[in-house]
């Protein structure tokens, strides 16, 4: 999607430099009042279609679903590049058709820029950022019987978070005891945050002095 996005705003932008440079913009017909008006019937379809589908990409964390809504949205900005160059063209300047056409594509382009890094950067399984993985060992450090967090690792896969988790626990209690705390952080991460698919929980022996931290 995002590859089509980026053709779309090179043949839109190519489209209009070669009629400002060729000025064959000034031998178009002046459209008439109808056109004027399925331009602004058009740019409202979209432009609504486009917060539908990314109210439903966010519901089920899609981003094949969000670049279908900026696909939505690339046509929005289209119909709004039609309504200034009809309007333009019916004032006495053809020429803003054109010009809109330039600045419209540089729109649709930075669009399909973002589509195609997100989906690169997903499909090369890498890390969630500092930010995310702070939060997420905040969170853990948090937790009941957790006496701190050794390493926290987080990959992307897919639309999916996987992370690998040290934390320390007391070095006396049973292995059942300690397996029941990491069982709880798991469950805790994975109900506070939906995104993350799996978690791998290691557990390390607290020294005697690391318990009362």
């Amino acid at each position: 999607m995002g590859v089509v996005l980026m053709a779309t705003g090179i043949g839109v932008g190519r489209v209009g430099l070669e009629k400002i440079f060729s000025g064959q913009y000034e031998t178009l017909a002046v459209p008439g009042l109808i056109a004027l008006i399925a331009a602004v019937v058009s740019i409202v379809t979209k432009e609504a279609m486009y917060w539908y589908t990314r109210y439903c990409a966010k519901q089920i964390n899609s981003a094949a679903f969000m670049a279908d809504a900026w696909h939505h949205r690339s046509d929005a900005f289209s119909s709004i590049g039609s309504l200034i160059g009809i309007g333009g063209a019916m004032l006495g300047f053809p020429v803003l058709d054109s010009v809109a056409s330039v600045v419209i594509c540089l729109f649709i382009i930075k669009v399909a820029y973002d589509i195609i890094k997100d989906a690169v950067v997903k499909m090369l399984d890498t890390s969630c950022g500092e930010q995310y993985e702070q939060e997420l060992s905040r969170f853990v450090s948090e937790q009941k019987d957790v006496v701190c967090v050794d390493t926290l690792h987080s990959r992307m896969f897919g639309n999916k978070v996987y992370v690998d988790l040290e934390i320390e626990v007391d070095g006396q209690k049973t292995l059942q005891d300690a397996h029941a705390v990491a069982e709880r952080v798991h469950t805790e991460m994975e109900s506070r945050f939906p995104d993350i698919k799996h978690v791998m929980i290691h557990l390390n022996p607290a020294a005697p002095s690391a318990e009362n931290r």
